[in-house]
């Protein structure tokens, strides 16, 4: 018996040996971006570095928003600003029939105090859930708009080479809009940009700490994991710290439920189908050492590969907490948010678009991966028209894996010489698609 991976490997493997139209004038093409590519290298780079010194969160990209305008005003493109909250649209129109390709970056930075040791490190200060907090690009975000801006220069000069529509989508809010407000790229769509501007395919990358300088990572299928936030809430009865019988205490029933939570994954779902990852980020209760509370809550989040242990295991969340609490005569509550699905990349479209990969960085530097717990919002848009989504390689060169700060972390560090290639590869995914499709 096969397992999925084995299959989605011969599904891509028969798409590809379909793949046969000719690319037309791919050299000329590749060799004008390959050259122009060399020549902003240095501007990109500059973006990047302006953009990481002036990080911004989420809903409040105010300043990267207007540079992004600017950039593609200066282009002659049609701009368009204020899409979901601080969104930046900007199209270029060939005037000729051909598809409508749209090209995403998202631009929000993290409330994360910044302690790598460059020159254009973040000294930016904001309010995070009330809490003063540094802000820091600790997710790559700074990169893919200084190389979406970089493609964008680049495809708009060789305009009369081109056919179709390319949608350059600047996106806010990628890792989650502030409590209350919506934002991202759900609201993006919610708001009409993929029926305004007809777009057919979208393709997007995503920067990596943890792959070296002028690589890149694909998975066809499910590649990054579906989310789910969720918010348990126990209502005990709250008593002197001395006499915990005299109550009910919330917070020894959520210590359990925590447990409980965990041997969901470890015990009563079905690993060898998919990765799946529950985990409490978050635990709030009491407000001295001799008071049990009433209350406690905690939030975590959830990943799951597969729709069906994403039901069963949510599922299984109320269940467990409502349970354990009920067995020591509390009270649980368990909210699960709408979430994100899972990033799907098209099969037909990466079999398509493999070729320009292996051209492009070189076929022994384009790696087949397994899917990640991570999860991307990039998925709301491929769940509407075929998404290809792909890691590049920020790691420096010769830097063991181990070495490297995860996203997410005051260490996260990206070498930017990565960068010339991201933006060759969204380039000739545009130029080939054009005459693929």
């Amino acid at each position: 018996m096969r397992n999925d991976n084995e299959l989605n490997g011969i599904i891509l493997w028969c798409l590809v040996m379909l793949v046969v139209t000719p690319l037309i004038g791919q050299g000329d093409a590749s060799s004008y971006v390959d050259e122009k590519a060399d020549a902003i290298e240095s501007k990109v780079i500059d973006w990047r570095r302006d953009i990481h010194q002036h990080a911004e969160l989420s809903n409040r990209e105010f300043r990267t928003a207007e540079k992004v305008a600017a950039h593609l005003q200066s282009l002659g493109l049609k701009v368009k600003t204020k899409v979901a909250y601080t969104g930046v649209v900007g199209v270029l129109e060939t005037g000729k029939p051909g598809p409508v390709i749209g090209l995403r970056a998202d631009m929000d930075g993290l409330p994360v105090t910044e302690r790598v040791d460059v020159p254009y490190a973040s000294k930016e200060r904001s309010t995070y859930l009330g809490k003063e907090v540094g802000v820091m690009h600790a997710c790559g975000h700074d990169t893919h708009v200084a190389m979406l801006m970089g493609a964008a220069e680049i495809l708009t000069g060789m305009k009369d080479k081109l056919n179709g529509k390319i949608v350059f989508v600047f996106q806010p809010a990628e890792e989650g809009p502030p409590p209350g407000e919506e934002g991202g790229a759900r609201l993006m769509v919610r708001e009409g940009l993929i029926d305004e501007y007809g777009i057919e395919v979208f393709f997007g990358l995503h920067i990596s700490s943890a792959l070296e300088v002028g690589k890149i990572r694909y998975k066809p299928g499910g590649a990054l994991a579906a989310v789910n936030s969720f918010t348990i809430k126990v209502k005990g009865k709250q008593t002197h710290g001395s006499q915990p019988w005299g109550g009910i205490d919330p917070i020894t029933v959520s210590a359990q439920i925590i447990l409980g939570l965990q041997n969901i994954v470890s015990r009563q779902v079905n690993l060898t189908n998919e990765a799946a990852v529950i985990s409490v980020g978050k635990f709030t209760a009491g407000v001295r050492s001799n008071i049990i509370p009433e209350e406690a809550e905690m939030i975590g989040t959830i990943r799951t590969l597969d729709k069906g242990m994403q039901k069963q295991i949510h599922q299984r969340i109320h269940r467990t907490a409502t349970k354990i609490a009920e067995s020591a005569g509390a009270e649980a509550e368990v909210i699960i948010d709408q979430g994100l699905p899972v990033t799907f990349n098209d099969l037909k479209l990466t079999a398509k678009m493999l070729p320009t990969l292996y051209r492009t960085a070189g076929e022994a530097n384009v790696l087949l991966s397994k899917a990640t717990t991570g999860a991307e919002d990039f998925s709301i848009f491929a769940n509407e028209v075929p998404g290809l989504f792909l890691f590049l390689g920020g790691m420096p060169k010769g830097q063991s894996v181990f070495d490297a700060a995860p996203h997410h972390t005051p260490d996260f560090y990206i070498d930017d010489s990565g960068l010339k290639l991201g933006v060759r590869t969204l380039c000739n995914l545009t130029l080939d698609y054009m005459n693929l499709d």
